[in-house]
């Protein structure tokens, strides 16, 4: 029984472009917001979920199926922005250069191939997890059956690149309010202005749940009309046509032909290869969070492993005699008992080559005549530390000579290095930074 994450390799890519400003570019102007978001997302959910195999379906540029069934479909969408386009080779680059196989059929729509997938994988007895923006695999959930066996389960994204639900059948009926085998005539019924599949009026999610629900499919509905309101039975009468047309299209296919889960194998990546291409990208952070996700995943080893850096602690001495004398420049670090920067300051740690002295709380006012006569300070969380040393007494920025504005204190700020070098990190932690751009743990 294997765990196997599928991903809907265009909707993802799609999503990742609108979460990230379209001015991430490399030095040479290739934009790569696109690029960037979707290798994110792929290390966010390797860490996550650590899959044992993982496959990505794209759509073809051709017509599908539903295209001939429905000359209408998806009519209407506002073109795909060029630089979105030109970074979709580059996606394939970077799924190429990890080995992850990617499907696609002429006639067919990604989800059709991650529903085929998905169904044989859940027959194998598999763990199946769909990875998606697109609300049509909701169809496919499954739990697994009491005796045991496969599921399949769709990690939907709701937004950016690392805001995502894990929905059951269970998550399905709450989010929707049917149960995921009678989703697609919900969606027909609802309708999907994305796929240029419009509903019926007066008939949004929660009518159309209950309608569904109360009278099993589109066929029970119809069947039961004197039931209904005048207004709902005349608006649905109206636009049966259109039901009808969209219900031939929610669907998804599970039985494309030539798609076979065998297909989806545990990646050998080139990590030279790979490397190469993420220096040319400019991912200097992200190439080592995701060859480490896959180093962590399938144990294929990525690089150099971080080393330790010997120093030498030293307390402060109860006269708060700190011995930084004649020293240009001095890394200042806090420590907080909660939120840095927002709670209590248990103290500071002061650094100089590998030596480090650690001033309690309760030494600071004794150690900030030595601690202000060094012209140069570097720091991480330079701001927040600033305002807690503040409430100690210790004006760091009005007590030292000549020194007019944070730019003439502080010499780095790791915090804000670390944003600058990788926008799209949540947080920015010292130790991490450390490990990942100078190897030291």
């Amino acid at each position: 029984m294997a765990t196997v994450m599928l991903l809907d390799g265009n909707s993802l890519v799609y999503r990742a472009f609108f979460a990230l400003p379209a001015d991430m570019a490399t030095a040479s102007g290739q934009v790569t917001n696109a690029v960037f978001g979707f290798t994110s997302m792929l290390q966010y959910m390797l860490n996550e979920h650590r899959p044992d195999l993982v496959g990505i379906a794209f759509d073809r540029p051709e017509p599908s199926f539903r295209h001939h069934m429905i000359p209408n479909y998806k009519a209407g969408r506002a073109e795909t922005p060029d630089i979105l386009r030109q970074q979709m080779g580059i996606v394939r680059q970077v799924v190429d250069v990890l080995d992850l196989p990617t499907v696609e059929v002429i006639g067919y729509e990604a989800d059709d191939v991650l529903a085929t997938l998905a169904t044989q994988g859940y027959q194998r007895g598999d763990q199946v997890i769909v990875v998606t923006g697109d609300r049509d695999s909701y169809q496919l959930v499954q739990d697994a059956p009491a005796d045991g066996g496969g599921s399949i389960r769709v990690l939907y994204n709701r937004r950016g690149v690392s805001d995502y639900a894990l929905y059951d059948e269970a998550g399905i009926q709450e989010r929707t309010g049917v149960h995921p085998t009678i989703y697609d005539q919900y969606a027909a019924l609802r309708g999907d202005p994305s796929d240029n599949l419009p509903g019926v009026p007066g008939v949004g999610e929660k009518t159309a749940a209950k309608l569904i629900n109360d009278y099993g499919d589109i066929d029970g509905i119809y069947a039961n009309l004197a039931a209904l309101t005048p207004r709902l039975r005349e608006n649905l009468t109206n636009y049966e046509a259109q039901v009808r047309s969209n219900a031939t299209a929610t669907p998804l296919v599970r039985d494309v032909p030539d798609v076979t889960i065998e297909a989806i194998t545990a990646p050998s990546p080139d990590l030279s290869a790979a490397g190469e291409l993420f220096k040319t990208l400019e991912f200097k952070a992200l190439s080592g969070r995701i060859l480490d996700a896959f180093t962590a995943t399938w144990g294929t080893q990525t690089g150099p492993t971080t080393h330790a850096q010997a120093t030498e602690r030293l307390e402060i001495d109860r006269q708060g005699r700190l011995d930084i004398t004649g020293l240009d420049a001095v890394a200042v670090v806090g420590r907080w008992r909660g939120p840095e920067g927002r709670s209590a300051l248990d103290g500071i740690a002061v650094a100089h080559g590998g030596t480090v002295w650690w001033v309690p709380q309760a030494e600071l006012a004794a150690a900030a005549p030595q601690l202000l006569s060094i012209a140069k300070l570097h720091a991480h969380k330079a701001k927040e530390l600033m305002r807690s040393l503040f409430e100690h007494g210790v004006d760091l920025l009005g007590s030292l000579p000549g020194c007019r504005s944070v730019a003439d204190l502080i010499g780095i700020d790791t915090a804000i290095a670390g944003y600058l070098l990788d926008p799209a990190e949540a947080t920015y932690n010292l130790e991490e930074l450390a490990a990942r751009y100078a190897n030291i743990d």
